[in-house]
């Protein structure tokens, strides 16, 4: 048994508990609050002065697909850059549990992401969520269940196939692709469906079809790249179409077109927030989006989009609240809010009892540079602690 003293406990969603005591038994919370009495026997972490947070949670990473340390030429697992769709491809076969990222963002008071292929292909692959817990396979780390679609609208299936010559080559070729797949997907879902119940109805298996099938049942999520206004659009008109379950990512551009994201009640996964103008897409990146979805009442996750960049999400958070973001609504988007995207709201996000003991502790407000993250704590073991 596992006893935090003293600490300034964050729950999230109930509020804050001064001077609390949080115990941990088994993996779970087992109490919360203030006159709770430490069992014997019990290791006590003393978090005097110190903030207690649920472990931190970064909804769109590439944790162990970009191989870090890199070299050159490239070593990246992350973008299978064959064909503009690779539905059948999973992050689940590229993901090394020695890599050197998932340590250091570890440390920094992460315990859960979703690693997901990157945005060269316009259907990507299937990417999971994990606990960043230290094991010698991804079986050990993997949430089983929580696997979601990839997808891409814009630059980037434009610059890796239009050079060749190859579809898609414009935003016309991009969406087209896309629909393309999704409408044979939704033929051999419907065959497939068909033949549970007619014995005469034979069904050629199609390896490349097979992903998509819970997909456009909607079923499982996808999760749709896209940072410019128009992108973003046709991701939603498209994700209509096909009546599929969905989240946009990055929506850097999110901001110009506000009333139409809060009207389809969509929800965005921020980020990241400092991108420089390396391309035309993300020229209109702004520190003050997530504030702006905040007052407009648009539902968003924030995130790093890299692998060890995970460790500097907090202090981008800050530079978000510098432009107006308030600090929960900050603290929900790295917590209970990316744990409701990816179906683990009953298990993580906050601190409840019952929940997995799952929690960071912080020497200050988390989201001010100047703070460290002094314990991680995964399935309520000790992975980091510089208490």
């Amino acid at each position: 048994m596992i006893a935090i003293v003293h600490g300034k406990l964050q729950t999230v969603t109930q509020g804050v508990v001064e001077d609390g005591t949080l115990l941990i038994n088994n993996g779970k919370i087992t109490a919360m609050g203030t006159d709770i009495p430490v069992p014997e026997g019990a290791e006590i972490l003393d978090a005097a002065g110190k903030w207690v947070t649920p472990g931190l949670i970064d909804a769109h990473s590439h944790l162990s697909g970009l191989n870090e340390p890199a070299w050159m030429p490239s070593t990246m697992d992350a973008n299978e850059i064959t064909d503009p769709v690779t539905a059948q491809v999973r992050m689940l076969d590229a993901f090394n549990p020695f890599d050197e990222a998932i340590p250091k963002v570890r440390n920094a008071g992460f315990t859960t992401c979703c690693t997901l292929p990157g945005s060269a292909n316009v259907i990507g692959g299937t990417g999971f969520s994990f606990k960043l817990k230290q094991a010698s396979t991804v079986q050990d780390m993997m949430i089983p269940g929580t696997e979601v679609m990839k997808m891409a609208l814009g630059e980037n299936p434009k610059r890796c196939y239009g050079p060749d010559k190859k579809m898609p080559m414009t935003r016309m070729g991009t969406g087209a692709v896309l629909r393309e797949t999704l409408f044979n997907a939704k033929v051999y879902s419907d065959k497939l469906k068909k033949a549970e119940t007619d014995p005469t109805v034979h069904v050629e298996p199609n390896f490349r079809l097979d992903p998509l099938v819970p997909v456009v049942r909607g079923e499982r999520r996808c999760r749709i790249h896209c940072h410019q206004a128009d992108d973003i659009v046709t991701a939603i008109r498209i994700a209509e179409e096909f009546h599929l379950k969905y989240a946009i990512e990055h929506c850097t551009e999110g901001y110009k077109i506000k009333e139409f994201l809060k009207e389809k009640d969509i929800t965005a996964v921020v980020g990241p927030l400092k991108m420089g103008p390396m391309k035309f897409e993300i020229w209109g990146c702004r520190q003050d989006t997530p504030a702006v979805f905040e007052k407009t009442g648009i539902n968003f996750c924030l995130t790093a989009d890299g692998a060890s960049d995970t460790v500097w999400l907090p202090s981008d958070i800050g530079i978000a609240m510098r432009y107006g973001l308030s600090f929960q609504t900050a603290l929900e988007a790295v917590t209970i809010r990316p744990a409701r995207l990816l179906g683990l709201e009953n298990r993580v996000g906050s601190l409840e009892v019952g929940k997995d003991a799952d929690i960071a502790i912080f020497d200050g407000m988390p989201f001010e540079n100047l703070t460290s993250c002094l314990a991680t704590i995964i399935d309520g073991k000790i992975e980091h602690c510089i208490l």
